[in-house]
């Protein structure tokens, strides 16, 4: 009879001696965890720990596992809490990107907050009409705001940017061409781009021009029968400098509205105000875009606007009904919670000398570079202590960006706090890993960002101090 190695021998009597399910159910300890959690979470976090238990001792059957009552409630309590936590976490944005599209974009002011809570918790006249008591239309809830502060004639809310854009070309150019600069034809993040938006809309590509030079007989040349729309895209999230022409807004609405053709703008990011009553740099308005002789204009939401997730289209009335028609609208159109929210910032617009006091997408972008150096020199010593390394920290001045196709080659003077490896030449790609790392670990988790050497907290956006401090104790660098 051939004989079982010793090793293979061990680790089946390691296994054999494996505690079962409903042994470690029994114990005393683990019963505030079955009436937290219930009885098939608890049941099913215990198997992976013993699932756990088996690949460790298959691949050391020496290996030694605490089966301790204490130690099995500690890592089923930290396994169920884990499992029952939410996937999407407020985290702490100290990257220096202030409209962080991977972090949520813009962040809404407390009117917005209230607004959505009730809309969530009551039912609401979403598409009833309170004065006839027949069916409204949920656009009319921003309308006369929307139309107020652009000066559009008529306006409908789909759920971002790109929606608005497909559903405008769909409506307006659907088997026809759309003449557009190669120099406009833009990328957004995650790749979508303006050509392929333009074939999911059903439209033919008419380019125009060069990448850096487009002149106004380059868009005349090209219309002709088989035009169905002259598209101007705002280079929002790039800039061409150099030897570089592009074509007066104006110019080019005087040009297709000669020809009969709609002219149609799509601002990305869409300022709703002008920036530089702040001392932000400039960026065109839908309320200009419209005085140039756009009959489309769309724009964001969540980015320099301030609010929630939407794609805004305004612009005139005939063309704007035309794509309220179209079936694609009820695919893409928002919630009540996206309109509450909409309405609410909209709404703090119609008071520009408390805007900047009140919108938090604004207060945060205008925010002098002094304060946040403050905040920084009163931060430092918490930091050093939690990192436990004197000399590693440093209070330092840096650049934020607005971020989300915004604005790329302007940036906003700020400061961070700086945290250098012992030693630069050994181990310090993997010292700024793990530090990187330990900060997100932490119970709000604290996104930064490591460049030139270090690993760099900007604070422009931290707000709640107390709270930023409070966890540092909990640091496990």
């Amino acid at each position: 009879m051939a004989q079982i190695p010793a090793v293979a021998r061990d680790a089946q009597q390691a296994l054999t001696s494996l505690p079962s399910v409903d042994r470690l159910l029994g114990l005393p300890a683990v019963g505030p965890h079955l009436e937290r959690h219930g009885h098939a979470a608890t049941v099913g976090a215990l198997r992976s720990l013993l699932a756990d238990a088996r690949r460790a001792l298959g691949a050391d059957p020496a290996a030694r596992l605490d089966w301790s009552e204490a130690a099995v409630a500690a890592r089923l309590g930290a396994a169920l809490t884990l499992a029952a936590g939410p996937r999407l976490r407020p985290l702490l944005n100290l990257t220096g990107t202030v409209l962080h599209t991977n972090l949520g974009r813009a962040l809404l002011p407390d009117e917005a907050v209230q607004a959505v809570v009730a809309a969530m918790r009551n039912p609401c006249n979403l598409e009833y009409d309170l004065d006839s008591g027949g069916r409204g239309d949920r656009d009319d809830l921003v309308l006369d705001l929307v139309r107020e502060l652009t000066g559009a004639e008529a306006a409908t809310i789909v759920n971002n940017n790109a929606a608005a854009v497909l559903l405008a070309l769909n409506t307006l150019a659907a088997r026809r061409e759309v003449v557009i600069s190669r120099g406009e034809q833009i990328e957004i993040g995650g790749a979508f781009r303006m050509p392929d938006i333009m074939v999911r809309a059903g439209c033919r590509l008419r380019e125009v021009g060069t990448t850096n030079r487009t002149h106004l007989r380059d868009y005349a040349d090209a219309i002709g029968p088989k035009t169905g729309l002259v598209l101007k895209a705002h280079t929002s999230n790039y800039s061409v400098e150099g030897f570089a022409v592009a074509v007066d807004e104006a110019a080019l609405g005087v040009l297709a509205r000669e020809r009969g053709v709609p002219f149609m703008v799509d601002l990305g990011s869409g300022a709703l105000v002008d920036m530089t009553r702040w001392g932000l740099p400039k960026e065109p308005t839908p309320q200009e875009t419209l005085a140039n002789g756009a009959g489309v204009v769309t724009f964001s939401g969540d980015k320099l606007l301030g609010g929630p997730q939407a794609g805004i289209i305004v612009g005139a009335r005939d063309l704007v009904a035309r794509i309220k028609k179209n079936p694609l609208k009820r695919a893409l159109r928002v919630d009540k919670m996206t309109l509450a929210a909409l309405e609410a910032v909209l709404r703090l617009y119609r008071d520009p000398d408390r805007l900047a006091g009140r919108l938090t997408t604004l207060r945060l972008l205008v925010r002098p570079q002094r304060e946040i150096q403050a905040l920084a020199e009163r931060l430092r010593p918490a930091i050093e202590r939690a990192v436990g390394g004197p000399g590693l920290v440093a209070v330092e001045p840096c650049a934020s960006q607005i971020g989300s196709g915004a604005l790329p080659v302007e940036f906003l003077p700020s400061a961070c706090i700086a945290i250098r490896p012992p030693d630069p030449h050994r181990g310090a790609g993997r010292f700024l890993a793990r530090l990187e790392a330990a900060f997100r670990r932490l119970p709000v988790p604290v996104v930064g960002r490591v460049t030139d050497g270090a690993f760099r907290l900007d604070l422009r956006c931290l707000e709640d101090e107390a709270a930023f401090t409070a966890q540092l104790a909990r640091l496990e660098p």
